[in-house]
Order: C-alpha cells, then structure tokens, then sequence
C-alpha cells in the first residue's frame, strides 16, 4: 500500500514509518515539523504542509494517490490545552476536518485515526474498554472525542472507512537504536527521569504519594512506541482488507506505579535518581489501565513489549547512544 502519514515525523509517527516499510509498504511523511524532526524521515518521501492547507493537501494527494491515511497531527499537552484551548480546537478539530475533506475530494476512503485514552476522563470502573464512557475532563481530550464522533458522522455520510486507536502512555524507543522520544518540552514520565539520572535535566518530580496503590504513587498503562506502530499498520491492512470500522484500546492491561519507573531508570542507568516528592496533581486518577481484548480479536495485535523494565530498556540504550553525552 502507498500510505499518507500525517505528523509522519513525530514520535509515535515516525516508528510507524518504519513499520510500514517492514510490513512492504510505502509510507509518504505529511508534517509540517513544528514538533517533528525531519531526520525521522526515513522510509520515505516527506512533504512538508500543514493539515489546515487544503491546496497543500490536494496537491500531495494528486501526487501520490494513497491507498490510506494515518493521521497523528495533533498537539498533545493537556496542561496547555487548559489555557489555550482555542490553539487545540483549530488544529486538532478544524485541522482533521480539512483532512477528512481533502480525503474527500481525492476518493481516499480509509483513515486510522491517532487517538487517545484522555477520552474517557476518569472511568468509573477498570480496566477500561470500548464501551466505558467517555467523558473528556480537559480540551485535549475533547479534540480527540470530537474527530472520534466527526469519523463516525463521515462514515455514515460518505462512506468513509475508519479506525480510532485509543491509547495509553506511548513510551519506549525503537529497540534497533534508529528512533526516539523527542519532544520539547519534554513532559513523559520515563524521558524525564532519564535525563533526571544522568543529569541533564531537573529533578524527578513525583506527584502524590498517598494514592490508594501499593507503594502510594499514581499507577499508568505504559505501552511500547513499536508496539503501538506494529497496531496501526494492522489497522490499515484491517481496513483496506474491507475490515469494519471501530474503535480500538491499545494497552497492555497492567498499571505501573512511578515509584516503579523511578526504580526501573535507577537499574538501567545504574545510577540513583534525584526525586522530589510533591502533592497530587487536581484531576489525577490514582489508577488508570485498560483491556485491549478487541485489538487482540479484531486486529491480532499483542504488545511485545509487556514490561516495564524492557520498556525504559530501550528509552534508555536510545538516550545513551543519540540523545546527550553520558557524563
């Protein structure tokens, strides 16, 4: 298949490049790098747009003729998304919307959709499935409901063919060593105390230590940056094989608390990690993870990476080797 991946040069987008290229298909990079890196575009032609061009649009799809779309544009800090909520809405929701369009226009009819747990808020029961109500508790959340509901009117109306994966914390970088977690500013749990341990960054800070978990801090469904990749190319292969549209979780099913992150980059550095203890963030559910048993069936998907350890493993071999000198 020739496949269009928009934000083809971000983190979770350039790992699925490279899945795709494996599994002998051919990814084209649409990104227009405010957060990707074009060194990350590797497997494949990259053109650089924005999702809110649809001129752009239109000429990239006449010049390609994609089989399918994979759509990761998306701005992704939920705290920013509190306070620049319009910043959220015009790109995740009026950005997707020219997408859809321009898919339109050029009668290419399926679409994997980067979704989100921030969905569904804070469950009411766990693990959480596809039928937990989603109820989005900041703007980020919302966007990603938004153009959830948005694939599912399209599909209905104009024959649009879709898959929304929601998933957990993306963690873990690609484990020959060619790809990793680049953001900045950087928020994720496992980079963070990376840096923290070898000194390249601020203090690891732990927020809340009264949870009702077994070591007190707050516990989160971490799935690996490949694994993740290796779903959505089973998901475009699932839609173009004339697969029904859905949604599907992408987790592995087990909550890791932070005190366990802060042990697991404490054994892969060899080194202790500086820590502040502060109070709970408002909004933070003590523990969040979820049943990805429709992948399983639907998709045939099963994380290869299950554990933590092996996990910040291959974040921290990546840091080691391309990320900052080790002093």
């Amino acid at each position: 298949m020739r496949v269009i991946v928009v934000g083809g040069a971000g983190y979770i987008g350039s790992h699925t490049c490279k899945a795709l290229a494996e599994a002998g298909h051919e990814p084209i990079v649409f990104d227009n790098l405010v957060y990707g890196h074009a060194d990350a575009v590797r497997w494949g032609p990259l053109e650089v747009g924005d999702i809110a061009d649809g001129d752009r649009l239109d000429e990239v799809f006449a010049r390609h003729r994609p089989d399918a779309v994979l759509h990761f544009a998306a701005f992704a800090y939920v705290a920013e998304s509190m306070h620049s909520p319009e910043k959220y809405y015009n790109n995740n929701v009026v950005g997707s919307l020219s997408l859809l369009d321009a898919m339109r226009r050029a009668a290419v009819a399926n679409v994997v959709f980067s979704s989100s747990c921030a969905t569904y808020g804070v469950p009411a029961r766990l693990p959480i499935d596809e039928a937990t109500p989603q109820v989005p508790i900041n703007p980020y959340g919302f966007t990603k409901l938004v153009v959830e509901r948005a694939l599912a009117d399209y599909g209905r109306a104009h024959r649009l063919n879709w898959v929304a994966l929601r998933y957990f914390n993306a963690a873990g970088c690609d484990p020959d060593g060619e790809l990793g977690e680049r953001h900045d500013p950087e928020t994720h749990a496992i980079p963070c105390a990376i840096a923290a341990a070898f000194g390249h960054g601020p203090r690891f800070r732990v927020f809340g230590t009264d949870y009702p978990t077994p070591d007190g801090s707050a516990q989160r469904d971490y799935v690996h940056v490949s694994d993740l990749a290796d779903a959505h190319v089973r998901a475009v292969e699932h839609l173009v094989g004339g697969g029904a549209s859905g949604a599907f979780n992408l987790a592995t099913g087990t909550p890791t608390s932070v005190l366990e992150i802060v042990a697991a980059v404490e054994r892969a550095t060899g080194r202790p990690l500086p820590v502040d203890f502060d109070e709970r963030r408002p909004g933070d559910p003590p523990v969040l993870y979820a049943s990805a048993s429709k992948a399983r069936e639907v998709l045939g998907w099963r994380p290869r990476h299950e554990t933590i350890a092996g996990i910040v493993d291959t974040a921290v071999r990546w840091y080691m080797e391309n990320r900052c000198p080790v002093v």
